[in-house]
């Protein structure tokens, strides 16, 4: 018997090679197996086919696992390595699945770690998704009917199964499990064994909704779903009593709205494009690094209805993580994409890759505002993931924009219907080395009309394609709306209405503090990179050039801040050198180099001093901390770490809002420690035995602090002026103290040379106000204008002293 099937297995063996495409993911197991080399390893599956098996021997190939289908021997007793829990049931009838042997084979594993306390097995469940097509509602189509990924297809319904959908086929790998930890901590009787495989099936069939979706309904059918929910058949009520309008006529109308929103997703589309995108991006990009997409896993294993929200940088955006997320073996998210994007035939690919259109602003418009949030709140109750940009648009600066709140009061107000599953949002870091629209936001800050998005400018973005180096998508810390509520607002629970929940009164101030949540989970993610890193470098050096080895000492000691003393615990690192970083920045063409005899100059012209300002500002934050202390230490001949210390909180508890910092006074004064400790490791500063921290003197070192230093000078020049006009001006409103704050900014800018646009925004000089109101620097007299508190004294003596003596002249002329 087992001879013939070994021959059986032989001659399946060549056709599945050739046909069977398969995706491998494998959460944790790679990390956990190069420490278990030398325990027996076994296999858990679904179902006892032979083309499963196959396919995963050769997943298993790839990955250098032991082999599927060879045997294990422990203790003289052998073992299949492959635990299977399903037969493949009968041809022309079934009596539901018929049960394989692993309760049998997971028993007898059980009793022999009982009987000899050395052996740790471990145990991977590995589950095989032949397609990725979610199952339709009401779908009577013969063809759905024979791939339908049943319990236990018969051979031939597996037959029609790996023809039509082998060559999209998903492998996916599971964290081993010891039989150990389970003989030690839940005994080795049947009972252990029946729990086992009953969370194994589970386990499957949660993953394979992961990986598919739940059931599709179709675009109609949303429709009539919509029209049957009771906050839109209210709605039409009442706008055929208050306009007069003939029922027939508003449900015309409601209907035209839906069409407008919905999306058409077509998971065929969503194939055809993956396979495009992997065309693209690996004739675009060097590489896509992806970190700590085992989170999303988790969650959607977890059962919990996921929500990215991402930074928005680029149109690359929309397509780069919706092809992350399906490699990841995840199911697209529904995304919403801002109704520019709905031209031909743009328009129609997206909406049957999961798109729904959004308008700019329906402020006014209650059919809307209704029909959308009763959408989104449909997207939710039945299960599908989704997508949405909290900044509303696409940031010019290269900086996080202040979230918008629509999106997520809209979430809230679903999960107010009484969803049972849990509404987790998930931050994404998306980073770039090269953003092919950047060139386009400068014109439009300088004042350039936005073009509207058309077939021509798609054919124009396909004809300059070009090597734009590294794309980087970190998934952040992930808030569980639930449990945020529950810290907020304790009995929020009392107003789940799943008929027509009201807005409460605690809705509006949950979602701001929400809203900034998502935004500092995102920083704090970030992604260092090799151009972002250069354009911190170049733009705080004097006259934006460095000789190469200065640039090459710079990288180095940038990276070396971060390893030792890092922004967070999710900041991602380059691996490699100053020296490489710099070559792939020179092969991007960001950077002129001029050579003469002493050696290659590196430096940026105008418009790349433009360009590299967006690159700087993704990753400004995460050094901004060490960038105080190196200018605090470059600007006193010794001081202690208290005051040190004081300094730094005082002044960057200010740009917390502004740059969406995520340090809480601890924290801060832990990683000031951290940065010292660092900077006394590279011999650059030193403690004396009184407590006072110094500079070493050493050219090189000076060199190095200062130019990091450089990094805050114009976040600093910003704050010196608030803190000088409010103390000479007031009271003045603030209004006009925005304007004369920005006046002055636009003078500094134009006589040191700072071409942002950063530098001179309203909303960015109202931010860095309003934080000075939050803590109390600023107060309103009677009249309702600003007057300056007494305590500014003290914040401002420390701000000034850190900025030229150049700068504080211009601003008190």
């Amino acid at each position: 018997m087992l001879a013939l099937r070994s021959f059986f297995y032989l001659l399946l063996k060549f056709p599945i090679r050739i046909w069977v495409n398969c995706r491998i993911v494998a959460d944790n197991v790679l990390e956990t197996q190069q420490g278990n080399t030398k325990k027996p390893i076994f296999y858990i599956v679904r179902h006892q086919s032979a083309s499963d098996l196959l396919t995963l021997q050769k997943a298993c190939k790839k990955l250098n696992f032991p082999d599927p289908l060879e045997t294990v021997t422990i203790d003289g007793e052998v073992f299949q390595r492959t635990l299977c829990l399903e037969k493949p049931s009968h041809i022309l009838f079934s009596k539901g699945a018929i049960k394989g042997k692993a309760k049998e084979q997971g028993l007898a594993l059980v009793k022999l770690h009982q009987k000899n306390d050395q052996i740790d097995a471990q145990l991977i469940p590995a589950n095989l998704v032949w397609g990725r097509k979610p199952t339709v509602e009401k779908n009577n189509a013969n063809v759905g009917t024979i791939l339908a990924d049943q319990e236990s297809p018969s051979w031939l319904r597996k037959f029609f199964i790996v023809t039509f959908l082998g060559r999209n086929t998903l492998v996916r790998f599971s964290e081993s499990l010891s039989l150990r930890y389970m003989a030690d901590k839940h005994g080795t009787d049947d009972a252990i064994a029946r729990k086992l495989l009953r969370v194994a099936r589970f386990h499957f069939y949660r993953q394979k909704i992961a990986a598919t979706g739940p059931r599709l309904m179709h675009r109609q059918q949303m429709f009539k779903a919509l029209m049957k929910n009771p906050s839109i058949e209210k709605l039409i009520h009442e706008e055929v009593e208050n306009k007069g309008q003939s029922e027939a006529l508003v449900k015309k109308q409601a209907l035209k709205i839906m069409d407008e929103i919905a999306g058409d997703y077509r998971e065929s589309m969503v194939r055809v494009g993956e396979r495009v995108l992997h065309w693209l991006w690996h004739r675009l990009y060097k590489g896509i690094e992806v970190n700590n997409a085992n989170t999303l896993r988790e969650l959607a294993d977890d059962g919990h209805e996921i929500i990215y929200v991402p930074c928005h940088r680029s149109h690359m955006d929309y397509l780069l993580l919706t092809y992350i997320i399906y490699q990841q073996g995840l199911v697209t998210p529904r995304i919403a994409a801002g109704i520019n994007l709905n031209f031909w035939p743009a328009g129609p690919i997206f909406r049957k890759a999961g798109a729904f259109f959004i308008r700019r602003s329906f402020r006014g418009n209650r059919m809307y505002s209704t029909i959308f949030r009763e959408y989104l709140g449909l997207l939710f109750d039945r299960g599908y993931s989704v997508k949405y940009y909290s900044e509303g648009g696409r940031s010019r600066t290269g900086r996080l924009l202040e979230p918008k709140t629509g999106m997520l009061a809209m979430t809230i107000q679903s999960l107010l219907r009484g969803i049972n599953r849990p509404l987790t949002l998930v931050p994404v870091y998306l980073g770039y080395e090269h953003v092919m629209e950047v060139s386009t936001y400068h014109k439009e800050l300088s004042g350039s009309k936005k073009k509207n998005e058309s077939i021509l400018g798609v054919f124009k973005a396909i004809k300059n394609l070009r090597n734009y180096g590294k794309g980087f998508v970190n998934f952040g810390t992930p808030i569980n709306i639930n449990h945020f509520l529950t810290d907020q607002v304790p009995n929020w629970k009392d107003d789940i209405d799943p008929i027509d929940p009201q807005k409460p009164s605690w809705l509006t101030p949950s979602v701001n503090v929400l809203a900034d949540q998502v935004m500092i989970a995102i920083n704090k993610c970030a992604a260092l990179n090799g151009v972002s890193l250069i354009a911190l470098i170049l733009l705080a050096s004097k006259n934006k050039a460095l000789s190469r080895k200065e640039l090459i000492a710079q990288l180095d000691f940038f990276v070396k801040i971060q390893q030792q003393a890092p922004y967070s615990e999710e900041l991602t690192l380059p691996e490699q050198n100053g020296e490489q970083l710099l070559d792939d920045a020179i092969n991007l063409n960001k950077v002129t180099v001029d050579h003469d005899s002493f050696g290659d100059i590196i430096s940026l012209n105008a418009s790349a001093a433009l360009e590299m300002r967006y690159y700087r500002n993704n990753i400004l934050h995460t050094f901004i901390l060490p960038a105080l202390v190196c200018r605090i230490l470059d600007k006193h001949a010794k001081i202690s770490q208290q005051e040190l210390e004081t300094q730094v909180q005082r002044i960057l508890i200010l740009l917390k809002k502004d740059l969406f910092l995520w340090q809480s006074t601890d924290q801060i004064s832990e990683q000031i420690s951290q940065v010292l400790l660092a900077l006394s490791n590279l011999n650059m500063a030193k403690q004396s035995k009184a407590g006072f921290w110094s500079l070493i003197e050493d050219n090189q070192t000076l060199s190095s602090i200062s130019l990091l230093g450089e990094c805050v000078d114009e976040t600093l020049q910003r704050l010196s002026i608030i803190a000088i006009l409010i103390n000479r001006l007031a009271p003045i409103s603030k209004n006009d103290l925005v304007d004369k704050v920005v006046a002055i900014a636009k003078r500094l800018s134009v006589l040191n040379n700072i071409n942002a646009a950063e530098f001179i925004d309203k909303k960015n000089q109202m931010t860095l106000i309003n934080a000075m109101k939050d803590q109390a620097l600023i107060d309103i007299d009677n009249d309702g204008k600003l007057i300056a508190n007494s305590t500014l004294d003290v914040t401002k003596s420390y701000i000034t002293n850190l900025v030229d003596i150049s700068v504080l002249q211009s601003i008190l002329r």
